[in-house]
């Protein structure tokens, strides 16, 4: 009878230790876990906090970087004195030679004014000496063109109209030609059939150009 109430103690007394240490397994077991999971937390938080700084240093680095920037691109550096002499020699000869340039431009227009100006001048009075030789030559009689005299004439008139036209000196053209207030001059109008409206048909003085430019207007009669 003992011993069937010991046996059955015992048995009330085993199962009672079994299920206090299954109870401290699952304890520790949590508390692992726990342990585990709280130091994932402080390693992911690590991790978090180290990144958020290095984010924030390179951010400041960033700020620097631009303040430095905006410190040498807002504020130029002073030149030194030297260079600003140099800057200074080189800007007045710039200038002096662009005035020397425009002086010698406006020389040389002047000189070639100047120059067509004393040869229209010349031209103007060499102008009376070919009428008179025209108007000599155009008062021989036919029987005495041949005559040695008046071939000399007729030579040396040829030889200053060659000169004249090598230099630019052309005569205008008059008779038959329509008449033009920048080249002719109109002394005299008659009525003519024949001619054409306002058409040179007579030239009393031959008038002449140098370069293009009018040393003397023809005088003519127009018609019409």
């Amino acid at each position: 009878m003992n011993e069937k109430k010991a046996s059955e103690a015992a048995e009330d007394v085993v199962p009672e230790t079994a299920l206090d240490t299954e109870d401290k397994e699952e304890t520790q077991e949590s508390e692992t876990e726990t342990e585990e999971a709280s130091a994932d937390d402080t390693v992911e938080n690590t991790v978090e906090d180290t990144v958020e700084d290095a984010e924030e240093g390179e951010n400041e680095e960033a700020s620097e970087d631009a303040k430095e920037k905006k410190k040498l691109f807002g504020r130029k550096p002073k030149k030194d004195s030297k260079d600003e002499k140099i800057e200074e020699l080189t800007d007045r000869v710039t200038r002096q030679m662009a005035e020397f340039d425009n002086f010698r431009k406006r020389t040389e227009r002047e000189k070639a004014a100047m120059y067509e100006i004393g040869a229209k001048d010349i031209i103007e009075k060499i102008l009376p000496v070919v009428d008179n030789f025209e108007r000599g030559l155009a008062a021989v009689p036919e029987e005495q063109k041949e005559d040695s005299f008046v071939t000399g004439m007729e030579m040396i008139y040829k030889q200053i109209m060659t000169t004249l036209e090598s230099v630019g000196v052309k005569p205008i053209e008059a008779v038959g030609t329509e008449f033009n207030p920048d080249l002719h001059n109109a002394v005299m109008h008659v009525e003519d059939e024949e001619a054409g409206d306002n058409m040179v048909v007579e030239e009393f003085q031959k008038g002449y150009t140098y370069r293009d430019s009018v040393v003397r207007h023809s005088m003519v009669k127009v018609a019409n």
